[in-house]
């Protein structure tokens, strides 16, 4: 499958959730439905993904109804937090209840100028003194919100004088270094935007004294990760002309040595016409990485083997690990219109 370079990315992403895939099976339910609803399911390639998953579970669908529902991240307080950068709504789910807004505005507040086909945040983090750390699209910065008092500081929104694309994901380290990435994806016109500034889709590295670097270039950089050790830097390419995840090795500094390698290539379920594109990813405790591709989540061994997809049916956006209502380990996925959950069984 090839497309224009300059077709937009969710347009692409929402035409191939409409293609069919076996593993999709019951209709998506709202959070107030009497039963529980399950969709998809998971393919095992390696007999390692019963240690992190149960390959006989589905996803059940949690709640409905997102434009495009994206960033969720777990807060230690015991809910999760996630976004629909469309309609600029900032969620909260607590486990056993029902999602509620959380924010609104998430992101850009007053009038949306029709130059910004994204005005919401996108992926958060939450850094070592627990704010809630997110990529403002609309915005167009890097911003942090104290969740006790709900006060802003927007932390970054310059590179080199000049003002972001959109941030999009960004993953924090424990000394509160900070990883994201800038592609086009909050403007209506991608690259062809008047509002664009700098010319880069950029990765970059926010360090602990508050300097902005820009660490490498892509056509479509998206989800961040880090290893337990954080050593390594992980990052998705949402990109069709090569669907992949990179592996940066990093430097005392924090910095990449060398250049990146592939970690996981997901051409070949894309070639497959399986719905997605890499996009984002999470990294667990024993350093299995959860990244969101065609046909769903790729559950990926520290050393990038594929050990198996998880997949409601449709476009999965990212991922976050957080507990359920038991307190057991739980993956919640947003994907596409709908917030899911599957258990897993690993540590947290």
């Amino acid at each position: 499958m090839t497309t224009p370079v300059s077709a937009s990315r969710r347009a692409l992403l929402a035409g191939m959730a409409a293609l069919p895939l076996a593993a999709c099976a019951a209709r998506m339910a709202g959070p107030s439905a009497s039963a529980a609803e399950y969709v998809g399911g998971v393919q095992q390639f390696d007999p390692a993904l019963s240690q992190i998953i149960d390959p006989s579970v589905r996803p059940e669908v949690l709640a409905t109804g997102y434009s495009w529902a994206e960033g969720p991240v777990w807060v230690p307080a015991g809910y999760l937090l996630f976004n629909d950068p469309g309609n600029n709504v900032m969620y909260r789910y607590v486990p056993g209840g029902e999602v509620e807004e959380f924010l609104r505005p998430s992101g850009l507040a007053g009038t949306v100028p029709p130059e910004i086909r994204e005005a919401g945040a996108n992926g958060m983090a939450i850094d070592p003194s627990g704010r809630l750390v997110f990529a403002d699209s609309g915005t167009r910065a890097i911003a942090a919100i104290d969740l006790d008092t709900m006060q802003r500081t927007d932390l970054v929104e310059r590179y080199d004088g000049k003002r972001f694309n959109s941030p999009n994901d960004l993953t924090i380290a424990r000394d509160g270094r900070i990883y994201f990435t800038d592609p086009p994806y909050g403007f209506a016109d991608a690259e062809n935007s008047p509002l664009r500034e700098v010319q880069q889709n950029g990765l970059y590295l926010r360090d602990r004294q508050g300097n902005v670097h820009l660490l490498d270039q892509h056509r479509r950089p998206n989800g961040v990760g880090l290893s337990p050790d954080e050593r390594t830097l992980y990052l998705a390419l949402s990109d069709e002309q090569r669907p992949v995840v990179l592996a940066y090795s990093l430097g005392d500094d924090g910095r990449p040595v060398g250049s990146a390698r592939v970690l996981h290539d997901m051409q070949a379920q894309f070639d497959a016409g399986l719905p997605g594109l890499p996009d984002g990813l999470k990294v667990d405790a024993a350093g299995h990485v959860f990244a969101t591709g065609p046909g769903g989540v790729h559950v990926l061994s520290p050393e990038g083997k594929l050990l198996g997809i998880i997949s409601t049916g449709t476009v999965i956006a990212n991922c976050a690990i957080g507990r359920d209502e038991t307190g057991g380990a739980a993956l919640y996925l947003t994907a596409h219109t709908m917030l899911a959950r599957v258990p897993l069984r690993i540590a947290l």
